[in-house]
């Protein structure tokens, strides 16, 4: 714990100075209690049971005054606060892999139903933007809080071929930054056609900024899904340092085989194979996380994970008017038992 105003922990050392004071009371009450003709009545009064209790009123309101102390001092402490996150940016793998039924029913289908489950899971108020990618990035519905825009978005999905990982972080930042210039065409010449917003057509030129702590943007973030390496388009590191630089994450999810199997369909056929270790280095240059999804369940627990993750966040504040709701509330029942027990304010 971290304190704004530290010079006021030296008013602690009052508190064994305020012991010591009862104690020396204490002892000049017994002597007092001495000048009694009858002992008796001193024995009686002085019983075990309200020996115990007259102590505990002056220790609570010690405790009090403690806890007013600290909270003078403007404590700091890490706690678990509701996320200002607004936005967030799903990017799903729309290649042909994704037909692979080794996800029941199948690897499309089960990415798309944990995402609705994903939907339902955020807070109304927390807009959402979903990209689709394969050979090429594409915006399928621009951030909204209309939950059923998005599922009618994610319900449209056309399988494609070739995986461009790079490219869906890139069309997620345009999309979280319409006036940055943020485009795939600042990364050099491209392979295969580009998918980019509407609204950045015209507005490729990479402006000028200046980069901020991996993981500082808290307004936003992306979560990409994907069950495939990339095999054309913007290289995904490259990517994820531009999002690093903008302090957005970029938590990741991978779906499928790990080792790797041959798909086919249409006549023709693909080796495929989940790239865990990109998936994991774009995660950690972000400052997220990567999750491996290898069935429909794991799936769907990702997301609700990542809906837990993405609503709340630890935060380090201030926690004096804890410690002063405290000290209130000890000071009140410090004067309360010794109203009941004794009839007077200790």
């Amino acid at each position: 714990m971290n304190f704004l105003w530290p010079q006021f922990l030296w008013l602690l050392l009052a508190a064994p100075v305020l012991v010591l004071l009862y104690l020396w009371l204490i002892r000049r009450k017994k002597k007092l209690a001495l000048r009694y003709a009858s002992l008796s009545i001193v024995r009686e009064a002085m019983s075990t049971g309200q020996s115990v209790k007259r102590h505990i009123p002056p220790v609570l309101f010690l405790l009090a005054i403690i806890a007013m102390l600290i909270a003078a001092a403007r404590p700091m402490a890490v706690v678990v606060l509701p996320s200002n996150q607004q936005t967030i940016i799903l990017a799903m793998d729309v290649s042909g892999s994704m037909r692979a039924a080794d996800v029941q029913p199948n690897r499309l289908v089960a990415a798309q139903d944990a995402a609705k489950s994903f939907l339902r899971e955020l807070p109304r108020h927390v807009k959402v933007g979903i990209v689709a990618f394969a050979g090429s990035a594409q915006v399928a519905q621009l951030p909204t809080t209309n939950r059923d825009d998005l599922v009618t978005a994610i319900d449209s999905f056309q399988l494609q071929r070739a995986t461009a990982t790079g490219n869906a972080i890139v069309v997620s930042l345009a999309t979280l930054f319409p006036d940055a210039g943020i485009d795939v065409s600042n990364f050099g010449p491209q392979p295969q056609s580009r998918g980019v917003p509407i609204e950045q057509a015209g507005k490729s030129a990479k402006k000028e900024f200046t980069p901020v702590a991996p993981g500082s943007y808290t307004s936003a973030a992306v979560i990409m899904l994907t069950d495939g390496q990339r095999t054309t388009g913007v290289d995904p590191l490259d990517a994820a340092k531009v999002a690093a630089e903008r302090g957005v994450r970029v938590y990741t999810v991978g779906i499928g085989t790990v080792d790797g199997e041959t798909i086919g369909f249409e006549g023709w056929s693909m080796r495929v194979r989940l790239d865990e270790e990109t998936l994991k280095a774009i995660a950690n240059k972000t400052q997220a996380e990567y999750y491996y999804a290898g069935t429909a369940a794991d799936l769907t627990k990702v997301y609700n994970t990542l809906s837990s993750r993405l609503t709340v966040e630890k935060k380090e504040t201030e926690v004096s008017a804890l410690f002063a709701m405290a000290a209130a509330a000890l000071a009140l029942l410090s004067a309360g038992l010794s109203l009941l027990w004794f009839n007077r304010i200790l």
